[in-house]
């Protein structure tokens, strides 16, 4: 197989990304990523599987677990021209990516992430926030409100809206200070919500 093209899709890799060593995210079967780390790790193949401590509930009592920060992702470090490697990983399904093509993650991002959590940063999964996405306030002084949820140049912002009047207002907030919101609070809410 050449290194720029791929056999039977019709996609093309760039020949300058088939032989360059990247980060890639694996999607895995459910549940399936501590085993998939342990193959990748007996094939030499370099990756990384950010985990956390859980308190999960049993019959028998409580118990702290280490689960994956990601559920159903492993990241590897490949050339894609050697993605054959980790495809054939049994539980490991596919490459990330768009249009046939595995799509490659900052470098920087991995890497400070791992060093963060070797030492010591304390992390959880947390729902994905996505611009225009239905947000409550939980912190300070207009905790309860809810809103849309904008990004602008780095920055989280709810628009609040006072639907009786038809007007709105954009207010600054940290991005660990909402929620999403699936539904309405109250069913005769009169303020707040866009």
């Amino acid at each position: 197989m050449q290194a720029g093209s791929e056999r039977g899709s019709g996609t093309v890799i760039p020949p300058h990304l088939a032989m360059q060593t990247l980060w890639y995210a694996g999607y895995t079967v459910a549940r399936h990523e501590k085993k998939v780390a342990q193959h990748l790790a007996q094939r030499g193949i370099e990756h990384f599987l950010p985990l956390y401590v859980a308190v999960r509930r049993w019959n028998n009592g409580r118990h702290r677990v280490e689960v994956p920060l990601f559920p159903g992702y492993v990241f590897v470090r490949i050339a894609v021209q050697e993605r054959l490697r980790v495809l054939q990983v049994p539980g490991f399904v596919r490459l990330v990516g768009f249009g046939g093509l595995p799509y490659p993650l900052p470098e920087y991002d991995i890497l400070t992430m791992r060093n963060a959590l070797i030492n010591g940063l304390v992390a959880e999964p947390y729902p994905y926030l996505q611009a225009g996405a239905r947000v409550e306030i939980t912190q300070g002084p207009l905790q309860g409100m809810r809103g849309i949820l904008l990004r602008r140049q780095g920055h989280c912002r709810v628009v609040l809206s006072v639907d009786l009047i038809m007007r709105s207002v954009v207010v600054e907030v940290e991005a660990s200070d909402v929620v999403p919101v699936h539904g309405p609070r109250h069913p005769a809410a009169t303020v707040v919500a866009a």
